[in-house]
């Protein structure tokens, strides 16, 4: 597969805590560069992020109820909201763990169609943490998150441990079907590792090596960074 294609399903992603405006900044240049599909940052952040982007290729990605999926449904329908009035083309949102693990499905469709409605004709990518879940409550996972009209079903946050496995993605590419997309994250650090996952599935990665894969170089995580991205 050619560097060009993986580099247009890449979400190249910044969510350190402590991110500051010129990493930012660079991230957004390399976006531009590689022709990624969009840059992934906190909500704080999409307002520079934009300004930076506004007519160029890649879009703005940010994150709801991010990392925990904890907050109320209200909350995360405010947060979409607001992020979309700030610049944000795409919403990656996290479920409520908890609340899919006591079998809570209807709360756990009714949270994702908060942020659903809220997002409008935004695409949203549903988070189900999957190093949490065995696989009956991934398959639970993508089947709300299609149900209650997701864009995408979305394998990790990198905060909760574990990452984007093949298993993992070509689960959730069987149960949702091809209409919807299937985005990996979490330890996708080399060229090798995206075409394991795409060759499952996957059709966006969330990456913050995104450079590297498409130069076919590795990188060792930062100490302390999160795995996801």
């Amino acid at each position: 597969m050619r560097k060009e294609d993986i580099a247009r399903m890449i979400d190249h992603t910044l969510l350190k805590p402590d991110a500051c405006l010129e990493q930012l900044e660079k991230l957004c240049f390399e976006a531009i560069e590689h022709n990624f599909a969009t840059v992934c940052v906190n909500p704080t952040h999409v307002e520079f992020c934009a300004s930076i982007l506004k007519d160029k290729a890649p879009k703005v990605c940010t994150v709801v109820g991010f990392p925990l999926g904890a907050n109320i449904s209200g909350a995360k329908a405010f947060e979409t909201k607001e992020a979309i009035c700030l610049g944000a083309e795409e919403i990656d949102m996290v479920i409520n763990i908890g609340a899919l693990k006591d079998q809570k499905f209807d709360f756990v469709k009714a949270d994702i169609e908060s942020v659903v409605n809220a997002a409008g004709q935004i695409p949203v990518k549903v988070i189900i943490e999957t190093s949490l879940l065995n696989d009956e409550q991934k398959i639970k996972a993508c089947m709300l998150a299609k149900q209650a009209g997701a864009s995408f079903v979305k394998t990790s946050t990198g905060f909760s441990g574990g990452g984007a496995n093949a298993h993992d993605v070509a689960l959730m590419r069987k149960t949702v079907g091809e209409n919807i997309g299937v985005k990996a994250s979490g330890g996708i650090r080399t060229y090798e590792d995206a075409i394991a996952v795409i060759n499952a599935g996957a059709n966006r990665i969330g990456a913050s090596s995104g450079v590297n894969i498409i130069k076919g170089q590795s990188q060792k995580a930062d100490q302390g960074e999160a795995d996801a991205y």
